[in-house]
């Protein structure tokens, strides 16, 4: 049986689309995959469907390799499932006024427990625009207190 370079380009397309409906981002370098193998068909018609099958495995798993070392599981981490007290002490930026009985927004450069912006409160009037602390984290919101700078003297 000849596998045509058009089945791999539909196939690979069909993938490609998959991802849509997923949103999972792995589905996708296998439709690629299988698009580069139907290039390959169609300027080598010659190549056998087991020959194409094999590139179209090893070049799927080089894509995802390459996706995973570009974009560490560290750097697109949330942390989820980290206990709420390892955030205690985490500085963000108050984009959002917070006032004693008045919720504000905090911004954290990387994201807490799947949150890069959180609902805040706090016991003093905090104006948007500076540095705060965090406190604790009471259920869906963040106790926040203002940053303070450490300044060391040199003697």
């Amino acid at each position: 049986m000849e596998i045509a370079w058009w089945y791999w380009v539909v196939g690979g397309l069909a993938l490609v689309l998959a991802e849509l409906v997923t949103a999972t981002f792995y589905i996708v370098w296998f439709g690629l995959a299988a698009i580069l193998v139907g290039m390959v068909v169609w300027l080598l018609p010659a190549v056998s469907p087991t020959v194409q099958v094999v590139l179209w495995m090893v070049t799927s798993v080089a894509m995802v390799a390459a996706w995973l070392k570009v974009f560490k599981p560290s750097d697109i981490s949330t942390r989820v499932g980290t206990a709420d007290g390892d955030f205690i002490g985490e500085t963000g930026l108050l984009v959002g006024a917070v006032e004693p009985f008045t919720k504000g927004r905090v911004r954290f450069q990387r994201p807490m427990l799947g949150a890069e912006e959180w609902v805040c409160i706090s016991d003093e009037p905090i104006a948007a625009g500076e540095r705060v602390r965090v406190a604790s984290v009471e259920g869906s919101y963040v106790k926040v207190i203002r940053h303070q700078e450490r300044t060391w003297k040199q003697d």
